[in-house]
């Protein structure tokens, strides 16, 4: 039984963020501000949905494709929101999470040897689907200085004739950082010049302060070379139903589809009946999570930058991506030994990637009484440490 786990596997390091969320689970009094999950329970409006879709007996599989009712639904709200348009019979597969979607565009659209550009710091399982799929993952790094978003020149310097695709995710994840339409546009550029997908992970695409989300593929000329991810998970509240979905060129959406057959067969259906009602009626319960999470996005910048910790200020998401070199402490230190001395837990940045070493994550999807309560003890913990 000699090298029983693949090399893929292997060469995949386990997620950063389970660390710290295993340490916490184990300790009385923590305040957890690193699990990127909304408090708020689900909208009830959803709940019921899908209650009354188990109650109906909707209990078996849907199409593979999803319910051709949900495809509508989000056909026409992607439509009403960003101006472009998929045909919900060939252009749309609802999928387990944003997770599986990114994970069977990949399998479908990388072959071995294939570069994909990813832009970090950015979603702990970008790098792993890349090398799932025999794919090879280009880091390219962004900077505080501009706000954690892609700079056009790096992008190009990185692009060689391995390149199939960029991988991008805005708003992001851990930096809560908002490409504007400019920058966008230069990425669309380069795509354009130089024949590249672009997979945008648009999963925080409600979760905005301020600022306009903007559609990749609604760039001009981009509709055709995007692979667009998005869900329910985050701007709906509802993590534990596992809807997500990919719209894509049918040429291309057939062949993610197959993949997704293949490994799934269909999304949950009561999960799927509730997110229909989440676009159909729910507007209202987003609107009033985004006020909220606005209102604690400014207490945590405030209280970080107080305490002596730059925090650029987060545009959209629900996080704060704070600077802690001046500790002197390593991200993974730090976030160690808050946890242990002062019990509140966040995400070291390099569990991001590389250039997120220097800074830790902070979740603001809490209350504000443990908001307020984290920033005291960081600021403690921060003094003790001078």
């Amino acid at each position: 039984m000699h090298n029983i786990i693949s090399q893929r596997v292997q060469s995949i390091p386990p997620s950063g963020i389970r660390k710290f969320f295993d340490i916490a689970a184990t300790m009385p009094d923590v305040i957890s501000l690193s699990i990127g999950e909304p408090d708020f329970v689900t909208p009830d409006v959803i709940r019921r949905a899908a209650i009354q879709s188990i109650e109906r007996g909707e209990t078996k599989y849907t199409s593979n494709s999803g319910t051709w009712e949900l495809r509508c639904a989000l056909s026409d709200h992607l439509a009403r929101l960003y101006n472009v348009r998929y045909d919900p019979e060939t252009e749309i597969l609802i999928t387990v999470g944003v997770s599986e979607a990114l994970h069977d565009a990949m399998l479908a659209t990388i072959d071995p040897g294939d570069e994909v550009i990813v832009v970090e710091p950015c979603f702990v399982a970008y790098k792993p689907c890349v090398v799932l799929a025999g794919g090879v993952p280009i880091v390219l790094p962004t900077r505080v200085e501009d706000e954690f978003q892609v700079d056009a020149t790096a992008l190009e310097r990185a692009i060689t004739p391995r390149t199939r695709a960029v991988l991008i995710g805005y708003p992001n994840n851990p930096t809560g950082a908002v490409m504007s339409r400019e920058r966008l546009l230069a990425v669309a550029s380069l795509a354009e010049k130089f024949d590249l997908l672009v997979f945008s992970d648009e999963i925080y695409d409600r979760l905005v302060y301020g600022v306009e989300h903007v559609c990749f593929a609604s760039l001009p000329g981009m509709r055709e070379r995007t692979i667009l991810l998005g869900g329910f998970s985050k701007d709906y509240a509802m993590t534990g139903w596992r809807i997500g979905y990919v719209c894509a060129p049918a040429e291309i959406l057939a062949a993610i589809h197959k993949v997704h057959q293949y490994v799934i067969m269909s999304a949950p259906t009561m999960g799927q009946a509730g997110a229909l009602v989440g676009l159909l009626e729910a507007e209202e319960d987003v609107q009033a999570m985004v006020r909220a999470y606005d209102q604690r996005r400014q207490i945590v910048v405030a209280g970080l930058n107080a305490i002596g910790l730059p925090t650029f200020t987060p545009r959209g998401a629900f996080y704060a991506f704070p600077d802690i070199r001046g500790t002197g402490l390593t991200s993974d230190q730090f976030c160690e030994k808050l946890l242990r001395e002062e019990q509140v837990a966040l995400i070291p940045g390099s569990a991001f990637g590389a250039c997120g070493e220097g800074f830790v994550r902070v979740c603001y999807a809490a209350s504000i009484a443990h908001i307020e309560e984290a920033l005291t003890r960081i600021e403690r913990f921060v003094r003790n440490h001078d």
